[in-house]
């Protein structure tokens, strides 16, 4: 009689293994720092030898920039879903999309259908603590492409992806007559960084930030857009 044997792992595809370790990579850098992406940390967490992470990322500055565009491409597509199938607008799915695909899914059909209730969800979500890891990840990217130029490339691309989908909610809205915007790449721009200002202080105390910063973003993409003070609120439920 035979026995498989408790230990016995089953061998992954060249692509399922590459979208582990960037996805292990990625949940490291969102909850810890992006610093603390290393080979070793990275097979310690998967349990595998680091020389196999190496063979998939024979540069660790590969990986941590991977690592950051599949963190905030899983959550931009949770924010403002693009398609039920998770593709970008670069046409190639990553790992952490698949991720988000049951988040985007839930709302891709709205965010085409529904401009405002688009971005009063989008608002109503980055304001919450739930984007507060998010928040520091960014922040942290910022500051360490100024010496990676490998990250600095992924940096600018998101930022970019960022601003299209925005300014895609908006440009939909413009055409739908809910919103009057002569240009809206510039909000989208505007926005962007009104929310990227906020973030600037994720790491100080909550105190500070709480107040004053609450629904800066979102009273300035009102303005920008035309809309009433707090057109882009939640609503009550009554």
């Amino acid at each position: 009689m035979t026995s498989r044997g408790p230990g016995k792992r089953v061998r992954k595809t060249p692509v399922e293994r590459r979208n582990e370790i960037v996805t292990t990579a990625a949940r490291i850098g969102l909850t810890e720092g992006l610093e603390c992406i290393t080979l070793r940390r990275v097979a310690e967490e998967l349990g595998v030898q680091s020389g196999l992470v190496g063979h998939y990322f024979p540069a660790a500055d590969k990986l941590v920039a991977e690592a950051f565009t599949s963190a905030t491409m899983a959550e931009l597509d949770g924010l403002l879903p693009e398609r039920p199938t998770g593709a970008d607008e670069t046409g190639g799915p990553t790992g952490a999309e698949a991720s988000a695909e049951g988040v985007a899914e839930g709302a891709a059909e709205g965010a085409a259908e529904d401009p405002p209730g688009t971005l009063r969800r989008f608002f109503g979500l980055i304001s919450s603590a739930d984007f507060d890891n998010v928040s520091r990840l960014w922040l942290n990217a910022r500051h360490l492409s100024r010496y990676r130029p490998v990250l600095r490339e992924h940096v600018v691309e998101q930022e970019l992806l960022w601003c299209r989908r925005i300014e895609r909610v908006v440009a939909a809205g413009v055409e739908a007559g809910d919103f009057r915007c002569g240009d809206p790449w510039a909000a989208a721009v505007r926005v962007l960084v009104a929310i990227d200002g906020a973030s600037a202080y994720i790491n100080t105390s909550e105190e500070y930030r709480a107040g004053p910063l609450t629904g800066m973003a979102r009273a300035l993409a009102e303005t920008e857009l035309g809309l009433a003070a707090g057109a882009l609120g939640a609503r009550d439920a009554g």
